[in-house]
């Protein structure tokens, strides 16, 4: 897994923001309630998602502005699904598909939260 690490995790009135460490780098990510539940209902955990948003083998174009992050866990991908409020990172929902339904091969980057 690639290196970040949890420094605070803050409340907010859309769910929690998380304050990373990624090298000497400082990223805030705001994860939803509605991506929260997402991730208990699939099993994924935090480290999982941030590694998907982080580290992601590709970002897609989604609908409405949004961006669909893949990282592949053997034969299924974490898909999160962000967009930005200002210059915070927002995870809107997230979810565990088959690689071969969603996954374009890698290399693709429409965006990245870590540059």
């Amino acid at each position: 897994m690639d290196d970040f690490k949890i420094t605070k995790i803050e409340d907010a009135k859309r769910g929690k923001i998380y304050h990373l460490t990624v090298g000497d780098k400082l990223i805030k990510i705001l994860i939803t309630n509605h991506a929260e539940d997402r991730m208990n209902r699939w099993n994924l955990n935090i480290d999982m998602v941030l590694e998907t948003l982080l580290y992601p083998e590709e970002v897609l174009v989604g609908h409405h502005g949004r961006f669909i992050a893949h990282r592949r866990y053997g034969t299924h991908l974490v898909r999160a699904i962000y967009e930005y409020e200002d210059d915070l990172p927002v995870l809107v929902t997230v979810y565990f598909p088959l690689v071969k339904r969603y996954f374009r091969g890698g290399g693709y980057y429409a965006d990245k939260i870590l540059p």
